[in-house]
């Protein structure tokens, strides 16, 4: 196959065209292109060829790379194509006779031992165990001891919890004052002195007043004798 002498200016135009309308046409590779001169490629695409010589991109087998215009020439009608011989049609198989019929000794189908199941034993959970809260034994209830002073009087109570062991009875004043004593709290000690030092006065008072009246009737006595 004459390879030509590659693409004329008129001839890449044609390609352009071609590509242009959605065909591919087909180039041949001239002397100048190689190994592959004579053979058959697909053109798929024209690059810029101010970028470079080689801008026409030729699809050959799986490839498809650039080649300039005098790698390639356009195909002769015909080249590449290849002639599809018809397939020979197989030969079609003669219809066999009819297989003979064959005696069957036809027996009852023994029914499948039926397979029985595992038994499964359930076996009885022990009872869970309840978790035991450790309790703190319950202590005594508090004791509340209880001094007062009120109407001229020292009481004492004693309590515990809700129950009244002691109700308030009458105590002497020094026995009061020693009770305050064990309670070392600053203002305790001077309050029941000032209460103790008001009973005094008081005390005091009553007593001249009983000795003034004792004074008259002392004497109311005595004049009673000097008029017997």
């Amino acid at each position: 196959m004459d390879a030509g002498q590659g693409l004329s200016t008129d001839e890449v135009q044609s390609l352009r065209e071609a590509l242009a309308a959605g065909r591919k046409p087909r180039v041949v590779f001239t002397a100048s292109a190689g190994q592959i001169a004579g053979q058959v490629g697909q053109v798929v695409e024209l690059t810029d060829p101010e970028v470079s010589d080689e801008f026409v991109v030729v699809r050959f087998g799986r490839d498809e790379l650039p080649f300039s215009p005098a790698d390639l020439a356009i195909a002769p009608k015909g080249a590449g194509r290849r002639v599809v011989e018809p397939k020979p049609e197989p030969p079609t198989p003669e219809p066999s006779a009819a297989p003979e019929p064959e005696f069957v000794l036809d027996t009852p189908r023994v029914p499948a031992q039926r397979r029985e199941e595992p038994k499964v034993e359930q076996v009885e959970k022990p009872p869970a165990r309840r978790a035991v809260k450790a309790t703190k034994p319950k202590g005594p209830a508090g004791l509340t001891v209880t001094l007062a002073y009120a109407d001229g009087e020292w009481t004492v109570a004693a309590q515990q919890g809700s129950k009244a062991l002691a109700k308030p009875y009458v105590v002497k004043p020094a026995e009061a004052l020693k009770m305050v004593a064990l309670v070392d709290v600053p203002g305790v000690q001077e309050a029941v002195e000032q209460i103790l030092g008001t009973e005094r006065a008081e005390a005091e008072q009553q007593a001249e007043k009983l000795r003034a009246e004792l004074a008259e009737i002392e004497a109311r006595l005595a004049e009673l004798r000097e008029a017997r």
